[in-house]
């Protein structure tokens, strides 16, 4: 019967516990995008997970839609989060990179001036977030199919660069209702060519970024990040069963290291039939509990569990955790600030 605390092998890693640290987006890295000393000390101060997945981190300029979020397309922001990964590692930490592309959840605003791209020329629904004052997420351009091909170029250059960074592996953000989301989705894919129309084709694109990722690290270093319910960002499909278990299948085949499931508990749960489709690692993701993040592991439903506000306000979860100490709660506040407070201030029992 696991615990939180058991070791695991994750594809070629060996993972100290089955507690993961979810990507958090926090808007420290400036206007320059880049990873620097506060968000150095952020992750140092949580390297007691099994593995930190780092915060969605842009893959080039287009693919940004937020303020102050990192990237890994420069020489500089290569050399930050070398810097960040070395430190993690001296304490015994592992750590993934996940690889962003926005896609229409965008803004001229964040692309000097350019057009968010997309499968299809077809808006969000809502407004572009944290962005003030509201404005509705733009028409974006459709990409054409050799801008497509492209892409998966930049996922391959991006891929290279986390391992010049000294990374453990990556993660393609496949959630959400970012770029390889709207790709699989029918409600933001509506193309005619080869990424569009069937399941298989919509799910090409993802697959051909998961392919780019294990030329670079091999399979065993590659993970996939998924949202089966899309309620986020207009990321829903009409079918999300036959989709993900599809999907689920094809990244099986590859042997990747695994997949990390964000779909809360409830009626439509996936999670078990992409674990079985699959046949590999899951991470369980959204909403968790320590109680049923713990009945998930003693029954095998999950390989490992993630916190994201969790692991915000306690630096030291697993610690806590093993001994028992009380939670501390966190500030919303302060997630997306650019201050240290609500970042690096939330202190550890010791």
């Amino acid at each position: 019967m696991a615990t939180f605390f058991d070791p695991i092998r994750v594809g070629d890693l060996e993972l100290k516990n089955r507690i993961v640290m979810a990507p958090l987006t926090r808007s420290r890295s400036g206007v320059e995008r880049t990873p620097n000393a506060l968000m150095k000390e952020y992750y140092l101060q949580r390297a007691d997970a099994g593995l930190i997945l780092t915060e969605a981190t842009a893959i080039d300029p287009m693919g940004v839609g937020y303020a102050d979020t990192p990237g890994i397309w420069s020489e500089a922001q290569v050399k930050g989060w070398k810097e960040i990964v070395d430190a993690v590692h001296k304490v015994g930490g592992k750590m993934i990179s996940q690889l962003w592309h926005v896609g229409r959840i965008s803004d001229p605003y964040f692309l000097d001036g350019k057009f968010p791209v997309a499968p299809s020329a077809i808006a969000a629904d809502g407004n572009v977030n944290l962005l003030r004052p509201a404005r509705p997420f733009v028409v974006p351009h459709a990409l054409e199919t050799k801008e497509v091909h492209e892409l998966v170029e930049s996922y391959h250059q991006a891929a290279v660069n986390a391992k010049t960074a000294g990374f453990d592996g990556v993660e393609i953000h496949a959630a959400n209702g970012y770029l390889p989301n709207q790709f699989l989705v029918d409600s933001a894919n509506q193309r005619t060519d080869e990424y569009g129309g069937s399941i298989e084709n919509r799910a090409r694109l993802l697959l051909e970024l998961v392919d780019a990722a294990i030329s670079v690290w091999g399979a065993g270093k590659v993970g996939t990040h998924l949202s089966p319910r899309g309620d986020s960002n207009s990321g829903k499909d009409s079918n999300p069963e036959a989709l993900y278990s599809y999907v689920a299948r094809e990244l099986g085949k590859r042997k990747i290291a695994f997949l990390f499931i964000r779909e809360k508990q409830g009626p439509g749960y996936l999670t078990p039939t992409l674990k079985k489709l699959f046949d590999g690692v899951v991470i369980a993701n959204e909403g968790l509990d320590v109680e049923g993040a713990q009945k998930m592991l003693a029954s095998e439903m999950v390989d490992l569990v993630s916190f994201g506000k969790l692991y915000i306000s306690n630096p030291d979860l697993v610690k806590r955790l093993k001994t028992g100490a009380s939670l501390a709660a966190w500030d919303a506040s302060t997630f997306y600030t650019t201050e240290a407070r609500g970042y690096t201030d939330y202190p550890s029992l010791s």
